[in-house]
């Protein structure tokens, strides 16, 4: 029996449910709702899995799509606070950054070359463990020696009653385990990127929101998405047009996917935060909303920031806020996260406190609590490359993209690939594998030659 993760309208309704309570749509009609599918005999989504193991009956099924759409047409408090229109999005920020002349020259492909390979290290770090709860991530790390984080994950000396009670990602661990690793595999958080790098150098960079979505038709074969891109390939699929790809019947539309593919635009706008958020916003309308687009430009606003090497990680962290309406949920979130970092000199103190915070409300996969974990394991670290990633990942959630994120502003940080240490690069062997096409194979040093030829075309 297939079960196509991601998909099943019986397993989007609860986290449409937990969206909804999340926006503030109204409480008594949400929970009349919630009323009429437990009584029907529906249930709660997996807490990490992407699917539900039992199918439902055709008409549970029905009724998934039909308190789908009924919750879709609540109004929603947050709305004049967390709105999507970048007009609007421009109209909230009071700090909004002004356009500047672009100057290519200001990143270098050597900057460019430790950013690519920055973000896979620090996706490779976080692979084995993701979809594991924080516990689990500490519990397995501290069997082996290597609590504080401070290389990859190995299976090598860890109990089986452990690994019975926290297996390894599934997809991952014969790739990502130390003993395992033979360059980077295939990932979304690399995938991701290819894909705006074509996206840049088919369209240039007054690409539209509808060349992302023929892009991806294309060139991303649907079992490489996930969550909200999943859903918004689907309703491609269906002739539903973009933006109303990203709110039919899509409750991950403010999780992290939007976040992981704004990098490039950061790399090929150095010094102009303004022109990195507006691509990234046009790059996520495709598939998020409000705070789902705003952690996309956020982290486009903070790696042009970090592409010039003339600013430290606080001033980048502080520009990406400029691109966010400051009343959102997520800047509250990231304002608060680099203030614990602030001020505690144990990050663990700062991942509980997090965990406190978010855990029970949001899920794994959550913008919110993934960006503001970014945030603080950059602050904490001072950008430190090795510091950043080891505790983007020790804190759990999205384990692979917090850390890829985190290290491609590190590494980009840092400026040179010599200056990432050896221990985490060399297993990469300058070789990527991925299923979009023409990239498999290639090398960072040849990522970074391409995405420096896009920010120097006009």
């Amino acid at each position: 029996m297939l079960r196509l993760t991601w998909a099943q309208p019986e397993d989007l309704l609860g986290h449409e449910l937990r969206q909804a309570a999340q926006d503030g749509r109204n409480a008594s009609a949400v929970a009349a709702v919630a009323a009429r599918w437990r009584t029907a005999g529906g249930w709660d989504p997996p807490p990490r899995a992407g699917v539900s193991p039992q199918p439902a009956s055709p008409y549970l099924r029905l009724l998934a799509e039909d308190l789908l759409d009924e919750l879709a047409d609540l109004p929603c408090a947050s709305a004049e606070d967390e709105p999507t229109d970048l007009d609007r999005v421009k109209s909230l920020c009071p700090h909004w950054p002004r356009r500047t002349t672009r100057d290519p020259a200001t990143v270098t492909p050597a900057a460019l070359e430790a950013a690519w390979l920055g973000r896979a290290v620090g996706c490779l770090l976080g692979k084995p463990v993701e979809k594991l709860p924080l516990d689990g991530v500490r519990a397995l790390a501290r069997s082996t020696g290597n609590w504080p984080l401070n290389a990859y994950f190995t299976a090598r000396g860890v109990p089986a009653d452990l690994l019975a009670a926290h297996p390894w990602n599934r997809r991952s661990a014969a790739t990502s385990l130390a003993e395992n690793i033979d360059g980077m595999p295939e990932d979304d958080d690399l995938n991701y990127p290819l894909l705006n790098l074509l996206l840049l150098q088919r369209h240039g960079r007054g690409f539209t929101t509808v060349d992302v979505a023929r892009l991806w038709l294309d060139e991303l074969p649907a079992g490489r998405t996930f969550t909200a891109e999943r859903l918004a390939y689907r309703n491609l699929l269906c002739g539903i047009e973009p933006p109303r790809t990203a709110r039919h019947r899509n409750p991950f539309r403010e999780w992290i996917g939007a976040l992981i593919r704004a990098d490039l635009h950061g790399w090929t706008n150095p010094g102009d935060p303004a022109a990195a958020a507006e691509q990234a916003h046009r790059d996520a309308a495709l598939t998020h909303t409000a705070n789902g687009v705003y952690a996309a430009m956020f982290t486009a606003a903070v790696v042009a920031t970090a592409a010039t090497g003339a600013h430290d990680v606080h001033a980048c962290l502080a520009a990406g806020l400029t691109v966010v309406p400051p009343r959102s949920r997520l800047a509250r979130a990231v304002t608060d996260a680099v203030r614990l970092a602030r001020s505690h000199e144990d990050f663990d103190s700062v991942v509980d406190q997090l965990h406190a915070a978010y855990g029970a409300s949001h899920h794994w996969v959550h913008a919110v609590p993934n960006t503001a974990l970014i945030a603080a394991a950059l602050t904490h670290a001072d950008g430190d490359f090795t510091g950043s990633i080891t505790r983007a990942v020790s804190g759990g959630w999205d384990t692979d993209s917090a850390g890829a994120t985190a290290g491609g502003i590190a590494a980009l940080l840092a400026g040179d690939p010599a200056a990432l240490p050896d221990r985490w690069t060399a297993p990469l062997k300058n070789r990527l594998a991925t299923s979009v096409g023409g990239f498999d194979g290639a090398g960072f040093d040849t990522l970074a030659h391409l995405t420096h030829r896009e920010a120097a075309r006009p």
